[in-house]
């Protein structure tokens, strides 16, 4: 967790935009934390609260865009060959793309709020064959909505914490 703080405190935007591609790809970073130090550290005037929230919404975004291609290029391969050994047969497959063609938009955009969820959504919106307008449009409203919500958190509530390792 340091290490990600460091990387922020020492590259600024990049950092921010980088790490939060990769956390929304699968890559195991702490984004919620990230976000809410990053208020932190805007309500300190190190970062712009304004910028922070734009490069967070482009960091998710790329994430977002790059799974969701991922999913609709590779998804159903992928899953064919190895879903028997996840217990994911034919039949249950396309259950889930049932489901989420009923629910899957709203679950891409409160799904960020639930570690797991937001990255395997993602997945399963090109997976499914979601509309790509459909898609970007629930994903960016969930991106924006939980960038916000974690960044306010930080700038409001960040001076009462220490962040230091």
């Amino acid at each position: 967790m340091s290490f990600v703080l460091d990387l922020i405190a020492q590259y600024g935007y990049i950092a921010l935009y980088i790490l939060l591609a990769l956390g929304i790809v699968g890559i195991p970073v702490p984004d919620e934390i990230l976000l809410t130090f990053v208020g932190y550290l805007s309500s300190l005037g190190i970062f712009d609260y304004p910028t922070a929230v734009a490069v967070s919404l482009l960091g998710a975004m790329t994430g977002m865009v790059f799974s969701y291609w991922a999913g609709r290029k590779l998804g159903k391969p992928v899953l064919r060959k190895y879903g028997k050994w996840v217990k994911l047969t034919p039949r249950r497959l396309r259950k889930a793309e049932r489901w989420f063609r009923r629910y899957g938009p709203w679950t891409i955009s409160f799904g960020y709020f639930i570690p797991g969820i937001r990255h395997l959504t993602c997945y399963l919106s090109g997976v499914s064959g979601m509309n790509q307008r459909k898609y970007l449009a629930f994903a960016g409203f969930g991106a924006l909505f939980w960038c916000l919500f974690f960044i306010t958190l930080g700038y409001f509530v960040g001076t009462r914490f220490d962040f230091t390792p």
